[in-house]
């Protein structure tokens, strides 16, 4: 399928200046010497497929936003070039475009004038985007007294009704209640199935797993990571934890060491979804490159928001070759959603780190009866010879 938008070696620099000048006079003797380059974006390429949907994500300041600008051509590269096909329609910021003195319908039709509508295009989408944006009460009121709420409902639904081939979308799905993210959310959704391109900026990552087709990740202005959104929200989650003074990085002293570990399903399955109320076991092989007598195996499980839901721990004791430890999580109580997996062995005695793999694995839960009672957590632990 050929791209509908291609990136190629995009690099951004913007100027720098560490003091600035609190006069005309100091302004005018002051040295442009003291300004330094900041570098948004460095060579970035990627392709987005003809009706793909891309998420674009990072960490704050990693360069998603101008990137995004770049591609809508609102802000122009240092270096590159970027090719694209189609009508692009574009919401990066909120409100951007609106003019504050005019009314709700005077900016409609600017904002669609300038994503190339003629006066008579929008004269026969105009009421289906008042009626998507349910502002019908408010459309002669000028804009500048409207919500941050009703700026991003208006500036949606111009978007979604000028036909566009690619649709550009910067974090404005986290803004409005919830009924009309839904409605965003099915639009996009509509979107998808006649064949459009998608690129969406977001910090949700549940929506990133649920919408798109791929994903890309910035870091410091780099493409860091790019492919199936799960393996690119866990690596930006992984990179995240990187920058915690307390993080443990997926090594240790290899005296002992995971040889396996498992995601067992009730079936004997390992991929399929958890259902709620269901038991899941986390299964973890130990193997000891030395003997050690004070060996402890632990996990812990997160959700989409990093906040941890359940853990245990086992003491295993003296260790020469292989041992089995199983950690079944019993009538799995949790919302539905993505979970990731921490796993470890330690020395029981001084806390040394023998082994550690950081949220290198998951499972997703569903809920296919719709109950979301909350119950607590038991977990059982055995360990065997192997």
């Amino acid at each position: 399928m050929p791209a509908a938008i291609e990136v190629e070696s995009i690099s951004k620099v913007f100027k720098l200046f560490r003091e600035k000048p609190s006069s005309l006079k100091a302004r005018l003797i002051s040295s442009r010497s003291r300004a330094e380059d900041f570098w948004a974006l460095k060579d970035v390429s990627f392709d987005v497929r003809e009706g793909e949907s891309l998420g674009l994500i990072g960490h704050n300041g990693s360069g998603k936003t101008t990137l995004l600008k770049v591609i809508a051509g609102i802000v122009r590269p240092t270096s590159g070039v970027v090719r694209y096909r189609g009508r692009i329609a574009a919401l990066l910021e909120l409100g951007a475009g609106f003019h504050p003195e005019l009314t709700g319908r005077e900016n409609v039709y600017l904002n669609a004038s300038f994503l190339g509508l003629s006066r008579k295009d929008t004269d026969r989408v105009y009421g289906s985007i008042v009626g998507f944006a349910e502002l019908e009460d408010f459309m002669d009121n000028q804009v500048k007294f409207y919500s941050s709420g009703m700026l991003v409902r208006l500036g949606f639904a111009v978007a979604v009704h000028v036909d566009p081939d690619i649709l550009l979308i910067d974090e404005v799905l986290a803004v409005g209640d919830e009924s009309f993210q839904a409605k965003c959310l099915g639009k996009i959704r509509g979107f998808q199935k006649e064949g459009r391109t998608i690129v969406l900026v977001t910090h949700a990552l549940d929506t990133v797993r649920q919408v798109c087709d791929r994903a890309v990740m910035l870091d410091r202005g780099e493409l860091h990571a790019e492919g199936a959104p799960i393996d690119v929200v866990r690596e930006l989650r992984y990179a995240l934890l990187r920058r915690d003074p307390g993080f443990v990085p997926e090594e240790g002293t290899k005296e002992v060491e995971l040889s396996s570990v498992e995601l067992i399903r009730e079936d004997g399955s390992v991929e399929r979804p958890v259902r709620v109320g269901e038991d899941l076991t986390i299964q973890l092989d130990a193997r000891a490159n030395r003997p050690v007598t004070d060996l402890v195996a632990s996990f812990q499980v997160l959700d989409s928001a990093n906040f941890p839901v359940a853990d245990g721990r086992e003491p295993i004791g003296a260790i020469e070759g292989k041992k089995r430890v199983r950690f079944a999580l019993r009538h799995i109580p949790l919302v539905p959603g993505h979970y990731f997996v921490t796993v470890g062995l330690a020395s029981g005695e001084s806390g040394r780190v023998y082994h550690v793999q950081t949220q290198r694995y998951w499972f997703e839960v569903v809920d296919e009866e719709g109950r979301h009672e909350a119950v607590e957590l038991s977990v059982d632990a055995s360990v065997e010879d192997l």
